[in-house]
């Protein structure tokens, strides 16, 4: 997510009169952008995977994991092709820009959206039981140590 809000500071800033330093911050933003979608689509199509464990144990629900996964993709290779035709320094047409980013951001979004629905459709389907209903343990949390207290403090 902050790579796509990075992504969204950057459109959103003046172009008018920088745009060789809009180009470069929107190309950086970008960059960051791609190397989550990579990590994304990786995550998406390991073996160990959740989404693999959902097609696996779960058959109906193949072809939406298939749906998602090659959406991943696809972002990713639409993502590589912006910043390779960007990269040759020709004039920049921002608004031009700014519209193409922004249908990949609501691409991700919505993505991101189905693997939501999907995970929980699955995990109904596996404990008919929604997510909201199972008690909430902390994630993470560490009691601290025990201190010892000196009785002469």
């Amino acid at each position: 997510m902050t790579a796509m809000h990075r992504l969204e500071a950057a459109l959103e800033s003046a172009a008018f009169g920088r745009e060789h330093e809009w180009r470069e911050e929107v190309l950086a933003s970008l960059t960051t952008l791609h190397a989550v979608s990579v990590q994304a689509e990786d995550e998406a199509v390991r073996p160990d995977s959740l989404l693999s464990d959902i097609a696996w144990n779960q058959p109906r629900l193949r072809n939406r994991v298939r749906g998602i996964r090659t959406q991943y993709r696809q972002l990713r290779d639409t993502i590589e092709a912006i910043l390779s035709e960007q990269s040759g320094g020709a004039p920049v047409d921002s608004a031009d820009l700014r519209n193409r980013l922004a249908w990949i951001l609501s691409a991700i979004r919505h993505v991101r959206s189905r693997e939501s629905d999907l995970i929980y459709e699955a995990y109904f389907d596996a404990f008919r039981a929604d997510l909201a209903d199972e008690p909430r343990q902390p994630v993470g949390l560490v009691e601290p140590p025990d201190r010892h207290i000196d009785e002469d403090s």
